[in-house]
């Protein structure tokens, strides 16, 4: 397949400004080199006859914990490679594997394996490196993250840790704590993306940490301050500052649940498609039936149930982690929130693509450009999955 040229003819491809309604894409082993608006003869060219559904860039899912029953935190090259191949049934082509507040060890494991994964991986989506999410957190709003773990940020360690791997792309931290802005100038020194999560800041707080490297705040409105009262006066909180300052980008759990219709709507109102990012935050069940689940590590991890499309606490008291696909985040934006389809896909292509630094090579069909490509229908239902031009999911055979 990939010495051949694969052509992908009579579909509504998505562009970053318009919808080409008859559209066709030429493929060259990897690489997408012609995009028209009519088909193009090629002799000896594999073809796919889109038969008027939408073709659009592989979705890009920066923050992402697990999947099909497995979580990166397992400890296993298996659980890597099952991740990446449950979500490119969804449409997924590239994942950012995020980790969990853990263990020195636990992590340092993580990261050993993430390597191996990585040069196996040939059937799901690619890893685009790793997000570390911890342990440097705010203890009352670290969510579902285990309390012995969460601490302020200790440089000798950090440094530590991304001398050991190359791997590491994003970090997300809280930014009020003592020595987080160092932690975000190192970060950022290093090539790595300083995130604001799971914290307590005020607006001033991130303003000085957006100055200094934090410039994406993780799963808006989840594990955050909004606005708060000491001593009678009011305070904004991350929520507001995200808003407040236009250059912050932001990422949403579109899942309907974590965010309903009315903040997915907000969010769009304010920051845009340009500066919005969707993300999956999937834990283990993702892809799976309902029932019982366990959110992290298999070995130590949180027991949870899933339900209502969202995993839960035993007791039903707080969500516990998102079960989304990113076909779900799409579908949910358009018939939810009343977004556009183009600025929809947008959301989960170009805008990631661009806080991953990715975008020469991702993001948008474009000639040059790695051929990443879904076909789905007018209900955002995955048919066809298309990684670096290598079919990895088939709907249409299996409905032969």
């Amino acid at each position: 397949m990939n010495q051949q040229l694969l052509k992908i003819f009579n579909g509504k491809i998505i562009t970053p400004y318009r919808i080409i309604s008859e559209g066709c894409i030429l493929i060259k082993e990897s690489t997408i080199i012609e995009v028209a608006e009519k088909n193009i003869e090629v002799e000896g060219a594999i073809e796919i006859n889109a038969n008027g559904k939408y073709i659009a860039p592989g979705f890009i899912d920066i923050h992402v914990h697990g999947g099909g029953g497995h979580d990166f935190m397992d400890g296993t090259e298996e659980a890597f490679l099952k991740i990446a191949t449950t979500h490119a049934h969804y449409g997924t082509t590239s994942m950012l594997p995020t980790t969990l507040s853990s263990s020195r060890e636990e992590l340092l494991q993580t990261l050993a394996i993430y390597e191996d994964a990585n040069r196996n991986n040939i059937s799901g989506a690619q890893f685009l490196g790793l997000h570390l999410e911890g342990p440097y957190f705010a203890m009352n709003q670290r969510g579902a993250q285990d309390p012995k773990y969460i601490r302020d940020p200790n440089p000798e360690e950090y440094k530590d840790i991304l001398s050991r791997s190359s791997s590491i792309k994003r970090w997300s931290a809280a930014p009020e704590l003592k020595g987080a802005i160092e932690f975000g100038q190192y970060m950022k020194s290093k090539g790595v993306l300083p995130a604001v999560a799971h914290t307590d800041a005020i607006y001033e707080d991130v303003l000085l940490a957006f100055e200094n490297g934090y410039t994406l705040a993780t799963h808006l409105y989840s594990g955050m301050s909004g606005v708060t009262r000491r001593n009678a006066f009011r305070f904004a909180g991350v929520i507001e500052s995200a808003y407040i300052i236009d250059e912050m980008d932001v990422e949403i759990i579109a899942d309907g649940i974590h965010l309903p219709a009315p903040l997915l709507k907000l969010v769009y109102k304010i920051k845009g498609a340009e500066r919005t990012a969707l993300i999956t935050d999937a834990m283990r069940a993702a892809g799976m039936p309902p029932g019982d689940s366990i959110l992290g590590s298999i070995h130590n991890g949180l027991k949870v149930i899933v339900e209502d499309g969202v995993a839960k606490l035993p007791d039903r008291s707080a969500f516990a982690g998102s079960v989304a696909t990113a076909d779900r985040l799409v579908r949910n934006l358009v018939f939810m929130a009343d977004v556009p389809l183009l600025q929809a896909v947008q959301m989960i292509t170009s805008t990631p693509a661009r806080i991953l630094n990715v975008s020469d090579s991702k993001g948008s069909i474009t000639p040059g450009k790695d051929a990443d490509i879904v076909l789905f229908d007018d209900n955002i239902n995955i048919e066809l999955t298309i990684i670096k031009g290598k079919i990895v999911f088939d709907q249409r055979s299996k409905l032969n």
